[in-house]
């Protein structure tokens, strides 16, 4: 049974369920639809955006401590395979997640103690979009062996102005993995302005 989560809860993911090696992190979103007054009347079309999904590995102190713990459409894997990038989506249209990630959570390195999930708008500034014109974001845990959803949790704010989006986060605690529910909006422009502020 799936866990609907608000923004700022967390839950266990291991805790109870011991059997739970490997996860896939779902997310997704739909374009807004925008109407556009023409010569036959009013259309609705949906915005052509291109939203990138990343993954951001950090040490027990919250820093990033290698250059290719950041797991995104550019290097599709950590170095040591155990979080791995589906690849780009660059519409976001059609059903289900428009980007995975899965991890085999036995096979995380020691020194990561933290996966933070987010994602920005490709070119923000030269089209001049923001998270305004996104909606049906959410992100979700699936459980990796059967494909059963665990968590989920839908970003309901209203993120108009802000460009990147650092959606939730997967950690460690007592020796168990929980994921927190995020859902902070950003002005970072950029996966490299967001990557700063974990370095």
């Amino acid at each position: 049974m799936t866990v609907s989560l608000v923004k700022g809860q967390k839950i266990d993911l291991t805790k109870g369920n011991a059997g739970l090696s490997k996860v896939v992190v779902g997310l997704g979103w739909d374009p807004a639809v925008v109407e556009k007054k023409g010569f036959f009347g009013t259309k609705k079309t949906a915005v052509e955006i291109d939203i990138d999904a990343s993954v951001i590995l950090l040490d027990e102190k919250g820093h990033i401590t290698k250059e290719k713990h950041v797991v995104y459409f550019g290097n599709l894997q950590s170095p040591d395979g155990s979080v791995v990038h589906s690849g780009d989506n660059r519409t976001g249209d059609g059903d289900g997640d428009d980007e995975q990630v899965t991890i085999q959570l036995g096979q995380v390195p020691a020194d990561v103690s933290k996966m933070v999930f987010v994602v920005n708008i490709y070119d923000c500034v030269n089209r001049k979009q923001d998270f305004g014109l996104v909606q049906s974001a959410y992100i979700r845990v699936l459980n990796g062996s059967n494909q059963q959803e665990l968590v989920k949790f839908n970003l309901t704010d209203n993120y108009a102005s802000k460009t990147s989006l650092i959606v939730g986060e997967i950690y460690r605690h007592s020796g168990e993995w929980k994921f927190n529910a995020i859902g902070e909006g950003t002005t970072d422009t950029t996966l490299g302005l967001l990557v700063k502020r974990y370095q």
